[in-house]
């Protein structure tokens, strides 16, 4: 049997479509929000997982060679220290061979 739809009827459709369009988008919104802050502190954790293992390698270098290296590279080279440089910079200062170098990683 054809029910037919009054004004009030029609109304309140669109009503309800119109919140359930604002709620999807809300939570569009929200969802996106919520991505960017993970990938934000994933970015920041890898910098911190990055930088300790520099100093261990540097470490690791001390106490084979009976020096720290000059030189990221040589930490790359010799001991297997793999980075991404596209993702991050490395500033790596060593002032002297029998000092631990300063090392700074910031997410790009």
């Amino acid at each position: 049997m054809f029910h037919e739809l009054t004004d009030n009827d029609i109304k309140r459709r669109r009503k309800r479509i119109v919140v359930t369009a604002c709620l999807v988008a809300a939570l569009a919104l929200a969802a996106f929000a919520v991505y960017s802050v993970v990938q934000e502190s994933a970015k920041t954790q890898g910098a911190v997982a990055l930088r300790d293992s520099i100093l261990a390698s540097a470490k690791q270098c001390c106490a084979i060679e009976g020096s720290y290296p000059s030189s990221l590279e040589h930490l790359e080279e010799s001991y297997g220290l793999t980075i991404n440089h596209d993702d991050y910079v490395i500033t790596y200062e060593c002032f002297a061979n029998n000092i631990m170098p300063s090392v700074v990683v910031t997410p790009r």
